[in-house]
């Protein structure tokens, strides 16, 4: 299993990373993951997209350039199923579908976040998370930032919601679905069992730790959540990993394995700090490091400090189910000791 040989992993244009399946990365250029990548699956007459991308001008004119250096126009395609719902991922899908008549594919426990997320402002899910970890100065620097009007139709429910274990066909292939909550409550992967290959949306990264949680309607055991869905992986046959944001290529048990050490150290290092003083889960935040370096959370963009705050209350309450912190509540904020 050998990784992808391009040194860019965002540079533009198709790559074939396996007999008929193209990735296809398309920029993000206001957010620092950079790119997505969107996979075409070839068939012989009607194709697919694994994931869609984020529906802004300069992500439609790469895919469409991408699609036609392999002679395609993306009317030539028939559905696209998409990991989750997060708007890097679904919104352009919903675009394909009004433009070019694609049926778009959905993991059903991603419904209850499309309808908060047509029915609230999209952070107010976090917005509840930040009062609970004591953070009501990120709430307040968030509220500051410009905000963009969501086109309510990019968030309409799919054609079809895609059930845990059941076949897709896809061209030629069969995907089996797997829903892997965590990362959002309804996330699923996409296992190509003939060829060996996982199309992993973001809940195996091969160089980051995806975000756990960051969804319109919190979910109560997010991390807990997310590392079972890991540990489940371990018990497939090993897969090339073809991620959502990365090269593709790559042993999926390998970086599983990493991303559960990780984990691992990351709640021996909240607990640490809980030992050490910290109270609350901002309190928490702030005395962790962030990013490969190591920045203090006040280093951090109003968003990004949103979710390391967040993502310290989920493995704040792993630890408390693990009975290593205790847990109470005053005046609506979790505290830990």
């Amino acid at each position: 299993m050998t990784a992808s040989a391009t040194a860019d992993w965002t540079a533009p244009g198709p790559e074939e990373v396996a007999p008929g399946v193209h990735r296809i990365p398309l920029p993000l250029p206001m957010d620092g993951l950079k790119a997505v990548n969107v996979y075409a699956v070839l068939g012989e007459e009607r194709h697919t997209l694994i994931d869609g991308g984020w529906e802004i001008e300069v992500a439609q004119r790469a895919l469409d350039d991408a699609l036609g250096e392999l002679g395609l126009v993306t009317q030539d395609f028939e559905q696209c199923l998409v990991t989750h719902h997060h708007r890097d991922h679904f919104t352009m899908a919903m675009g394909l579908r009004q433009r070019a008549g694609l049926i778009v594919g959905l993991g059903e426990g991603e419904a209850p976040q499309l309808e908060a997320i047509r029915s609230t402002h999209g952070l107010e899910g976090s917005h509840t998370l930040l009062v609970a970890a004591g953070a009501t100065s990120v709430i307040e620097d968030l509220s500051r930032l410009p905000h963009e009007e969501q086109d309510r139709s990019l968030w309409a429910d799919p054609d079809r919601w895609l059930v845990d274990d059941e076949s897709v066909t896809a061209g030629h292939r069969s995907l089996r679905v797997k829903a892997t909550p965590g990362h959002t409550s309804g996330h699923v992967v996409f296992f190509d069992d003939d060829a060996d290959l996982v199309f992993a949306g973001d809940h195996v990264l091969p160089h980051i730790t995806p975000s756990i949680g960051f969804q319109a309607k919190p979910e109560p055991t997010p991390l807990a959540d997310y590392l079972d869905s890991l540990a489940a992986m371990l018990t497939e046959r090993d897969r090339v990993l073809l991620p959502a944001h990365g090269a593709a290529g790559g042993s999926l048990h390998r970086r599983v394995e990493e991303l559960l050490a990780h984990h691992e150290r990351r709640l021996a290092q909240t607990e640490a700090v809980v030992r050490a003083g910290a109270s609350t889960g901002f309190d928490a935040a702030r005395a962790l490091r962030w990013t490969r370096h190591e920045r203090h959370l006040d280093e951090l963009d109003p968003f990004n400090q949103m979710l390391a705050t967040t993502e310290t209350l989920a493995h704040l309450q792993v630890l408390a189910a693990q009975q290593r912190v205790r847990q109470s509540e005053v005046d609506g904020v979790w505290r830990y000791s």
